[in-house]
């Protein structure tokens, strides 16, 4: 029995075809789509939370507002009743571990488990390949993470608007600016992008630690320590602050960066950060004994004592961002962020491609 072999054209490609995109989206979601649920239900149910609170808040501020006259009993027992509400939600640091949460238990475990397991030996040798098995994971999830958190900021923003709000002026909470603290990550893109990039950060160190938990901790760890060099050092720097003169009331909602005084031009002290920028009692009895010695001393009027430095030659500077701002801000925050985030996707594609093995 004579066997024919017919020999392949030279022009005929002999090469396995590659696997199409659309089924890695189906691997994807077939391997991650309880912790994506996970994400589902946690957002849900917060914004549940939010939406029954939040609800009951607008009430109440909006009873406060068009209470009249404002200064009887019941308007001042109002205004009251809504500076008491929801203290534990209210300055926002609650919600700004939201994105590391998400960010962490998402995007640490999408290829820490597979090394960590050894699946990766079977996964990354199919016909997709490493790198694009790794793109095709990373991207849609980002993408989900991303969307997810965004919709969740609209509600978030819902939710504070009464604390924000520029009819808020005879409420305590209005001294709260929208540009400082845990509120600023909770509005506008800023919530979504940080969500994104801890996604970002979970995902190269689960390919650098190649342990799931690990992986996790170091992600909440490197977050918490990008916030606060986010809040305490850049963000006050993306746009050159203003500077006021011996600025008593400030714009309201303005986010006070710093208060310094001078004389002749140079640096004299430090204003005391508790005090509104006034002197400190040691400098105060220096420079104007009389009025930290006389009977009103125990309750300082900053004007007096505005007055008082300024005839002898000093000038307090108030450096401040203006809430006007809050916009801008938001876009340089969240454009570094999102820049950051896809060069962290970039290196974690490449370390797959160049040291996974």
């Amino acid at each position: 029995m004579t066997t024919l072999i017919t020999p392949a054209r030279p022009d005929e490609d002999t090469s396995p075809r590659p696997v199409p995109w659309r089924r890695m989206a189906w691997v994807t979601w077939r391997q991650h789509r309880i912790a994506l649920a996970g994400v589902a239900a946690l957002l849900g149910a917060l914004a549940l939370c939010l939406w029954l609170v939040g609800l009951h808040v607008h009430h109440v501020y909006a009873a406060a507002i068009a209470c009249r006259p404002a200064s009887s009993i019941a308007c001042g027992d109002l205004v009251y009743s809504f500076n008491g509400m929801d203290t534990f939600m209210a300055n926002g640091f609650v919600m700004d571990a939201v994105p590391a949460l998400i960010g962490a238990f998402v995007g640490a475990p999408v290829l820490a488990r597979e090394l960590e397991t050894g699946t990766f030996r079977y996964a990354w040798t199919q016909g997709f390949g490493r790198w694009r098995w790794t793109l095709g994971k990373l991207v849609p999830l980002a993408v989900f993470v991303a969307a997810a958190a965004g919709a969740f900021s609209v509600l978030l923003s819902w939710y504070y608007q009464p604390y924000l709000a520029a009819g808020n002026q005879a409420l305590a909470l209005n001294e709260w600016s929208p540009l400082a603290g845990g509120l600023f990550l909770l509005r506008g893109v800023v919530f979504a992008a940080w969500t994104l990039a801890v996604f970002a950060i979970g995902a190269l160190l689960g390919m650098l630690i190649r342990r799931i938990v690990p992986a996790i901790a170091a992600t909440l760890v490197l977050y918490t320590g990008l916030t606060f060099a986010a809040g305490l050092y850049l963000r006050q720097n993306y746009l050159t602050p203003l500077i006021g003169r011996n600025l008593l009331n400030p714009p309201a909602s303005a986010w006070i960066v710093s208060q310094w005084w001078i004389k002749g031009g140079k640096f004299a002290f430090a204003g005391d950060p508790n005090a509104d920028g006034m002197p400190r009692m040691n400098v105060l009895q220096q420079v104007c004994p009389h009025i930290s010695s006389g009977p009103s001393s125990g309750k300082l009027s900053p004007a007096a004592v505005l007055q008082c430095f300024s005839q002898h030659g000093y000038t307090m500077l108030t450096s401040y961002q203006p809430a006007s701002r809050f916009w801008p801000l938001q876009w340089i925050e969240g454009g570094w962020l999102l820049a950051l985030s896809v060069l962290l996707i970039a290196a974690t594609v490449w370390l797959v491609r160049r040291r996974a093995t």
